[in-house]
């Protein structure tokens, strides 16, 4: 996450200073960690037929749900945007490509809010959920840098087919 967007952001379109995204970061995270749910001791993993389901229902343990996805999330995202930065798929196909893994983020959003309270710390807690905060941040930034800068991102030159969409 933020691999390309924040250089975008803070070297090109310069609308705050990393200072200041630390600031709000840490207000943020003091929220999260007061309103994070207080750890359940004796939780049990409840079976699992269907691991996404029992995900979604809060009954797994937040590690289970947060570390794969959060590391196959990171290399999807990558991979994309190293295809769509040397030109090897268009704009549009970049676009489809995050539209689809916006489903999968909400369907992780949804079971790392609910799994919270499965894990041994409040601090745990509020840094996952945090996390998944970053992830809407993170597609905001792409979003601002499709709509306002394609031509700072993309590799306009290369794109013949989808040129249009890098103005």
């Amino acid at each position: 996450m933020f691999f390309y967007t924040l250089p975008i952001f803070f070297n090109d379109i310069q609308s705050a200073s990393p200072v200041e995204c630390l600031f709000i970061l840490s207000g943020l995270f003091v929220a999260l960690f007061i309103s994070a749910p207080q750890p359940n001791l004796d939780w049990k993993p409840q079976g699992v037929d269907s691991f996404l389901m029992t995900a979604w229902f809060g009954g797994v343990s937040l590690q289970l749900v947060f570390w794969p996805y959060l590391i196959l999330l990171n290399v999807c995202l990558l991979f994309a945007d190293y295809l769509a930065k040397t030109g090897k798929i268009t704009v549009s196909s970049w676009d489809e490509i995050h539209f689809v893994i916006l489903f999968t983020i909400v369907w992780w959003t949804t079971a790392i809010w609910r799994c919270s309270a499965n894990t041994n710390t409040k601090l745990w807690a509020a840094l996952a959920r945090l996390t998944t905060i970053a992830v809407f941040i993170e597609y905001g930034l792409k979003l601002i840098i499709r709509i306002d800068y394609p031509r700072i991102f993309f590799n306009c030159e290369d794109i013949l087919l989808d040129y249009g969409s890098c103005f």
